[in-house]
């Protein structure tokens, strides 16, 4: 499989503080309300068919993190908390409410993050998309270090369906060199415990807005145990399991994750109770 082209508006966003962001974004920004579509591991490429088919309903942005494909990383931008601010100070610039953040492997630990220093109120929801961040309640559920892995051995744990996975003798130099660049600044955001932050389990309690965590029940690299445990740290939290999904369910199952997104909107997010 190869990495989706991209259709929509790219620009650099600059943030308070000297920070530059590209994003990527789809459908009308007016009214105030959008997602927020934050990447894991493998770039902004894997969030494209999400990101379009949200586009229909709603304003939607996707920000490349500093440091992948080939973007500048202030050497003080090393975190996911990091990012958080940045991200937050974004949907400033864009002048964003009610948020849905939705935020796939890394990206769900910076979603988290984010939820937890949203002292403007900017961020509505939060969509996990099998995310990491969170240390594992039982150690037969931690995640697996994916930097001990090979780039064929890492597609296997991450999708169900072989049709899905890269083909990487296909891959040219080029593309080569830009994944093991994109790899590198994941480890310097994973930082010393790599995929999680000890602490972050015990906040989520703080986090206000609803949750829903979706998981692709297939996944080789975060287990579904995992997954359930992470929206239970939540104190309004949902959990949503996809079938023949590995650890990208907005890939593999689009549709069923586009739904599961919808309910949760309709029934938790937009509900007259949530108001």
């Amino acid at each position: 499989m190869t990495s989706p082209v991209s259709t929509g508006n790219t620009r650099t966003v600059d943030l308070p503080g000297g920070l530059s962001v590209t994003v990527e974004e789809r459908g009308s920004s007016s009214g105030g309300r959008g997602f927020l579509l934050l990447h894991g591991g493998a770039g902004p490429w894997t969030m494209v068919g999400l990101a379009e088919a949200l586009a229909e309903h709603a304003y939607t942005v996707v920000p490349t993190h500093p440091g992948f494909q080939g973007t500048p990383r202030p050497e003080r931008v090393d975190s996911p908390a990091d990012l958080a601010v940045a991200y937050l100070d974004l949907l400033d610039v864009l002048g964003l409410d009610e948020v849905m953040v939705i935020g796939s492997s890394v990206g769900g630990w910076i979603a988290s993050e984010m939820a937890l220093r949203d002292t403007k109120g900017r961020i509505g929801s939060l969509t996990l998309l099998n995310a990491v961040g969170v240390d594992a309640a039982q150690k037969e559920d931690a995640v697996v270090d994916v930097r001990t892995l090979t780039p064929a051995e890492l597609a296997q744990l991450s999708f169900a369906d072989p049709a899905f996975r890269p083909d990487f003798s296909s891959f040219s130099d080029e593309q080569r060199a830009q994944g093991a660049a994109n790899q590198r600044t994941l480890a310097v955001y994973g930082g010393a415990e790599f995929s999680y932050d000890p602490k972050l389990r015990g906040r989520l309690h703080r986090v206000g807005v609803p949750v829903l965590v979706v998981w692709g029940e297939r996944d080789g690299i975060a287990s579904t145990a995992y997954g359930r445990g992470y929206a239970t740290s939540f104190s309004n939290g949902r959990f949503t399991p996809i079938p023949e999904a590995g650890h990208f369910p907005h890939i593999e199952q689009l549709g069923r994750t586009l739904a599961a997104i919808g309910d949760f909107a309709d029934t938790v997010v937009n509900s007259p109770s949530a108001a």
